[in-house]
This record gives structure tokens, sequence and C-alpha cells, in this order.
């Protein structure tokens, strides 16, 4: 309990990439320019999706949660980041860091289960176009959002205290660039392998179990396009999947290789700039994905900018 007290009165140290004070220079002015396109990118999708008549679909709906999702994952480490790879202060504190924990796992979580529900959306509009909008009514899209976020919430209120709560023996250095549950959980001073357990069970329900029910979905996307024999049949069903599975092989692609690496020094550096990867690049990736795959979003943005330049020329 006096640990406890020592590390919530001092607070942590994010070792971070301190070791490279050349490599800080340089990746303070990428990740700012990342985080900034971040901003933008994602905040477009959300203005798009809102404002176009056009785009008020289950969709988009859906859409719009995963860019809100985005933009708040990414600021939950990217400023702290930022700010430590500015000067000398790498420290956070305890406050901090059990913010950002909470939101680091309760937004991952609901990442995970919204992909899931994305999968379904597009299950349903591929299987069961003529009954879509039956099926997909917005009772159920709010359900289902709610559901996710709810989960997330569970995931967070559910790891974060057991791991703040681990005596540390007065250690605060952290050898990451955020308060992330392994390396924190890696600095305690006991036993942790009924934690480990516990983060293991819940990762396998968290993570896997949305991944079991996308591939389940695509499953049945792929039978339902083999019986699908003209080629515009199949350019429609590509355009309507093509970007959330793009989408989908990124993050999971990126977390499963991320939490396969074995626990030595060299995996230590690998991961963070995996997970530096899975913080900034995929929300950068994930508006650009849908923009520039999506006929719908490209045509709904030349609406607004063509309507903006007419109210402009008036």
């Amino acid at each position: 309990m006096e640990a406890a007290n020592d590390s919530a009165q001092g607070g942590f140290v994010l070792l971070g990439f301190s070791d490279r004070p050349r490599l800080e220079r340089v990746l303070f002015v990428v990740i700012l320019i990342a985080y900034l396109l971040t901003l933008l990118g994602n905040a477009t999708i959300i203005l798009v999706s809102r404002l176009d008549p056009q785009l008020h679909t289950p969709m988009y709906f859906f859409l719009t949660h995963l860019s809100f999702l985005d933009l708040c994952f990414t600021t939950t480490s990217i400023p702290q980041l930022l700010y430590n790879l500015s000067g000398r202060d790498k420290t956070i504190s305890y406050a901090g860091c059990a913010v950002q924990l909470c939101l680091f796992l309760g937004l991952g979580g609901v990442e995970c289960l919204l992909l899931a529900v994305m999968a379904y959306d597009r299950f349903v509009a591929v299987c069961k176009p003529l009954h879509y909008m039956v099926i997909m009514n917005p009772r159920l899209c709010l359900v289902l959002v709610s559901v996710a976020w709810g989960c997330g919430a569970a995931n967070s209120l559910a790891m974060s205290p057991v791991t703040l709560h681990l005596p540390r023996c007065g250690h605060r250095k952290l050898d990451h660039f955020l308060c992330e549950m392994p390396a924190l959980i890696r600095i305690a001073c006991v036993d942790t392998a009924a934690v480990e357990a516990t983060v293991f069970v819940l990762g396998v329900i968290i993570v896997l179990t949305p991944l079991i029910l996308i591939l389940i979905s695509y499953g049945c996307i792929v039978r339902a396009v083999l019986h699908v024999r003209a080629a515009s049949g199949l350019q429609k069903v590509f355009n309507t999947c093509g970007s959330h599975l793009t989408v989908v092989s990124l993050f999971y692609g990126n977390i499963i290789y991320m939490y396969m690496q074995p626990g030595n020094s060299s995996s230590q550096d690998q991961g963070k700039f995996l997970t530096l990867f899975y913080n900034i690049v995929t929300p950068l990736l994930n508006p650009l994905i849908y923009t520039l795959r999506n006929k719908d979003v490209k045509g709904a943005l030349r609406r607004l900018l063509l309507r903006d330049r007419e109210v402009g020329q008036g």
C-alpha cells in the first residue's frame, strides 16, 4: 500500500524513445503532422456523414462512431507523447497515467466490437439486401453501438484498477511512451501471474470473439459472392466490403502481431513502434481508406464543396 501511495504522489517516468535523442526530434515532427492529419481526416468523415442526407444510413452511422473513436484514441496518448518528445521532462502524473490507461483499454475494446458490428452490417447488406433497412433499423443500430461502448467501458473498469493498484516498491520508470497495461504490470514487485491470466481471458473475450464474428460474417459474404457471376455484382460487393475489410486487416494484423512477440528487450523496442503504429498510423489511414475507396463519401465531399462554392458566389 505504501508503494501504491508513493506512485500516486510521484507519478511515473515514460522513458519512451529517450535513449535516442536524434530519433526523438524526427518523431516529434512526423507524429505532429500525422496527428493533425488524423484530426482533420476523421473530423471530415464525421461532418460529411452528418451533413449529407444521402449518407444517413447504418453504414455511415457506424463509420461516424469509428471516426469519433479514432479521434479519442489518438488524443489519449499522442499529445502526452509530443510533450515528452519536445523536452527533457518525461513524467506523467499518477492521475494522468490512470486516465490514459482507462481510456486506452476502453477505447481499444470498443474498436474491436465496433468493427464486428460493421462486419455484421456488411453481411446484411450483401446477403439480405431487400431486408437491409428493416433489419438494420435505427433502434438496432443504436443498441449495437451502445453494447460496443458499454463492453469497452466494462473492460476498462475491470482491468484498470487491478493494474494501477499493483505494488511497485518505488519503481516509477515505464519502458514505454504511454501508460500501457503490460508496461505497468512489468514494473510490479509482486507475482503477477493471476493478473496476467485475467488479462489473457479478457483479451480472448474482447479481441478474439469479435474477430471470430467478423470472420463468420465475411465467410457468409464470400459464400454469397460465389453465387454472383456478373462482374457488376462482384464489383458492387467489393465496393460494399473492401474498405471495412482493409481496416479490419490493418487493425487486427497489428494487434495480433504486437501481442505475439516474446518478452525480451528487443521486442520491447519493437513493441513501442507497433503501439505507435496502432495509435497514430491506423487512425490516420482509416479516413483515407474510406474516402479513397468509397464512391459515396467522395460524392458527398464533392456535393458539399460545390454547395459551399455556390453559397460563396451567391
